[in-house]
């Protein structure tokens, strides 16, 4: 099997209209379709739902359901808040700055920028409670190849000692990537 791409990824919301209102003022998404049942198409069940995708650009679809006959929607509570989160990518940092001032000016809580060394971003929160983050790729040629080469390795320390392994401590560490940084 060779997958193409992610079709859609799917969350809960609490009113389909807001959230719709929300990513397409607030983030440009473009309202693509609108899929409404009064019973569940895979399994027959009764619960009438509001299924809501938005454009995300280059082919992504984020998409959202409203069931307003399950219980009232929640979290993970074993699950730090900033964990579980949608991550999207804007072209520059002026794009990720503006795009901060418009979400304050909106009245919303913006955390960062926060450097990541290989990005930059800024998160809040939409109106169900999922985190969104808006990042901006910062990273210096060879980065990536440097983290891909030592990612089987750190990812087997990690499953032996539950610690954070240094294979690429210059990531966080403040050091300079050279290139030798291995």
């Amino acid at each position: 099997m060779a997958i193409q791409r992610i079709h859609h990824v799917a969350y809960r919301c609490k009113d389909a209209k807001e959230t719709v209102e929300f990513y397409n003022t607030l983030l440009d998404m473009d309202f693509q379709l609108a899929i409404a049942e009064n019973n569940v198409p895979s399994t027959g069940a009764p619960d009438p739902y509001m299924h809501v995708f938005l454009d995300a650009g280059n082919g992504n679809v984020l998409a959202f359901f409203e069931i307003p006959n399950s219980p009232e929607m929640g979290r993970d509570e074993n699950t730090p808040a900033w964990v579980q989160h949608i991550a999207f990518e804007v072209e520059s940092m002026d794009e990720l700055l503006a795009r901060k001032k418009t979400l304050e000016d909106a009245g919303l809580e913006v955390l960062g920028p926060t450097d990541h060394t290989i990005f930059k971003s800024i998160y809040f929160f939409d109106p169900n409670g999922h985190r969104i983050e808006l990042a901006v790729n910062t990273a210096k040629p060879g980065m990536h190849a440097e983290l891909k080469r030592v990612a089987r390795d750190m990812l087997d320390e990690w499953a032996e000692t539950k610690q954070a392994p240094k294979h690429a401590e210059w990531l966080h560490s403040g050091e300079e990537f050279t290139g030798n940084n291995a």
